[in-house]
């Protein structure tokens, strides 16, 4: 147990260390002897635990996020969503930042892969083993991205409980409009 929480202080500082650098300098500049240097660790140390500072960003999102929400067992996708997105407008400095990073393990690409698992179960679940099932995943998960990015990136980033309001009564309208044209096609087919 010792050797274990070791590790967790060591790679908690190495992310205090990123997180404070990224308030004054962009990720591009930032180097892995900087974020050594910054809490007096040898790179030795930073790679024994962390493939590059890539590696680093996706394990403060994990543990910081994701970790924390999947000790919760949500009942619905919309709890879920809500806890996700207060967890990124209050850490929205950071994430402003990590989510214009494109590239090799990059968080968006890190990032992408979760949300996809997640919609992917969702979409299975409504379509069944449909031929388009790829599709339909690729797109909502694009879309959600592009809904966070948007919404984090905003210079007026509005608090996430609008965020979520605003989502949830996009994806809900949306979908009744549907049901309902559908179900009018469908009664007016049978005449």
């Amino acid at each position: 147990m010792g050797f274990l929480a070791d590790s967790n202080i060591t790679k908690r500082a190495l992310a205090s260390s990123l997180k404070e650098l990224m308030e004054t300098e962009p990720f591009s500049k930032i180097s892995v002897s900087d974020i050594c240097q910054a809490c007096n660790m040898n790179r030795k140390s930073f790679y024994y635990h962390f493939r590059d500072k890539y590696d680093l960003v996706n394990w403060i999102y994990y543990t910081e996020c994701v970790t924390t929400l999947k000790e919760k067992g949500y009942h619905t996708g919309w709890d879920l969503l809500e806890d996700l997105c207060a967890y990124f407008y209050e850490n929205r400095s950071f994430y402003k930042k990590t989510l214009t990073i494109e590239g090799q393990n990059s968080f968006s690409d890190y990032f992408r892969d979760i949300v996809e698992a997640i919609v992917s179960s969702d979409m299975e679940a409504i379509f069944g083993q449909d031929d388009a099932l790829a599709f339909y995943v690729d797109f909502y998960t694009d879309a959600f991205l592009c809904a966070i990015k948007r919404w984090l990136l905003d210079k007026d980033c509005m608090p996430a409980e609008e965020f979520t309001r605003l989502l949830k009564n996009c994806l809900l309208r949306t979908s009744d409009s549907i049901l309902q044209k559908f179900s009018q096609g469908s009664a007016d087919d049978g005449r």
